[in-house]
């Protein structure tokens, strides 16, 4: 080849740099779901939190409806239904759950 060999990681190789919970990183996905319908999941909080409690205050001041899911692989994932990325960031830091520069927003 040339001398600038570029080399692009594949999608799971960059799902195991940002896996939950590593290095104590907070991540904020949104999820397509039908039509313009979406879904935002929190996870990576630290397990000594109440998810519950956080989920009744985000629903409270979101004014939307979630639920906690229990993955395998991920541990508890906090869904919201709409897009919720930037009030659920602005949330976690205000209410000292997680740090600016630990909350990571992913999404298009």
């Amino acid at each position: 080849m040339s001398e600038l060999d570029i080399q692009i990681p594949s999608a799971f190789e960059a799902n195991d740099k940002d896996s939950a919970g590593a290095k104590g990183y907070v991540h904020v996905r949104i999820q397509q779901r039908n039509g313009r319908k979406r879904l935002t999941t929190v996870q990576g909080l630290k397990k000594e939190f109440s998810y519950s409690k956080i989920l009744k205050d985000l629903k409270k001041e979101f004014c939307c409806n979630g639920t906690v899911v229990q993955d395998p692989e991920l541990g508890q994932v906090i869904q919201l239904q709409g897009d919720q990325r930037k009030n659920v960031s602005t949330f976690l830091v205000q209410a000292g759950i997680a740090k600016k520069e630990h909350v990571k927003i992913h999404g298009f």
